[in-house]
């Protein structure tokens, strides 16, 4: 299998197609997105520069931060932004299916994450709910309060692109799995899950990532982002729009505060995000000690052996196994995934 590219933002370049998109809101490119250039070192990017860690050196660095909150920043630091990008009809048919969404479109050039209507959904339906149930929730019962039956389905819709609400999907059925067990987290789990789906999100976290805790959000740089992204796809009005969705959907998951002038400010993980965060890289095509790199890792706001730390817990908690062996790190999700949903 060709292991997916984990490059910096400033190498975006998707190859997507039409495909489960089209008719299934859960999976793959989204509808119309053409684009096929494809860098042919770019494969090789993740094997060739094999990021490896001493277990037990983290052990002893999680052990000196137990008990201590320590901001973890980004600044200076080269992100890993996931880009998801396959390079074959096998990356495009193992990631679609997983649940992952790529392209040059998204929900946020009309929407944000949607953070209250997903409560509301998931809290009006069975932890074990079916699609049906969830549409039927929207839908029939107007768990939304929408006053309409056309804003019913579209919210239907929106939310449908940004989270599957199919448990057929890993990507939901893992996240909601998370979601009913840790209360605290579930907006960090919602935006994970958000950026695994919306390219236009995750085109917007490079900026609001690099920030300093207390520094002032530079919309001219997450605009400067989403343009690279999508080139000139856009209309400035609609590009503007997607700043605003996006500033606040950051808002909602705790990365920013404030209304009109947006803040940075630092989240705090929990052992289920870990758990999810090191699951979408796994299943994005990262491995080892590069799960604690990953796009999803690095929204966790927190240093490698803190996230060493809560994978222990969530080990223990039963959302993943992890080993290690000559000094690398082995995470596997055998309680979370079927066998034919791990690589």
């Amino acid at each position: 299998m060709t292991p997916l590219c984990l490059t910096p933002r400033h190498h975006l370049n998707h190859r997507s197609g039409r495909g489960p998109a089209d008719s299934e809101p859960g999976k793959g490119a989204w509808p119309d997105d053409r684009e096929a250039s494809v860098d042919p070192l770019a494969g090789a990017a993740l094997q060739a520069s094999p990021v490896r860690f001493s277990l037990i050196a983290l052990f002893l660095f999680a052990g000196k931060l137990a008990g201590k909150r320590v901001q973890f920043s980004t600044v200076g630091v080269t992100l890993q932004t996931d880009v998801i990008r396959p390079l074959n009809k096998g990356d495009e048919a193992r990631l679609g299916d997983a649940g992952f969404r790529w392209g040059r479109k998204g929900t946020h050039t009309s929407r944000t994450i949607m953070l209250d209507e997903l409560r509301a959904v998931l809290g009006n339906c069975r932890p074990d709910a079916k699609r049906d149930d969830y549409l039927s929730a929207i839908h029939d019962d107007n768990c939304l309060g929408k006053r309409t039956a056309a804003t019913r389905k579209l919210s239907s819709q929106r939310l449908s692109e940004l989270y599957a609400l199919d448990p057929d999907v890993p990507l939901f059925r893992v996240m909601r799995r998370c979601w009913y067990a840790d209360r605290d987290g579930q907006a960090i789990l919602a935006l994970l899950l958000a950026l695994a789906r919306d390219p236009l999100l995750r085109a917007s976290a490079p900026p609001v990532l690099r920030m300093r805790s207390g520094e002032e959000l530079a919309r001219q740089l997450m605009t400067d982002a989403l343009t690279r992204a999508v080139g000139s796809r856009l209309s400035e009005s609609t590009l503007d729009k997607v700043v605003r969705n996006a500033a606040s959907s950051w808002t909602q998951s705790g990365h920013l505060r404030g209304r009109g002038r947006k803040v940075r400010q630092i989240v705090t993980p929990t052992a289920a995000t870990t758990a999810y965060a090191l699951l979408l890289g796994y299943l994005a095509g990262a491995c080892g000690a590069a799960l604690f790199e990953s796009l999803w890792a690095q929204v966790l706001d927190d240093s490698t052996g803190q996230l060493m730390r809560l994978a222990l817990d969530a080990r223990r908690l039963g959302f993943l196994d992890m080993r290690q062996s000559g000094g690398v790190i082995d995470v596997a999700f055998s309680w979370l995934l079927a066998p034919g949903e791990r690589r």
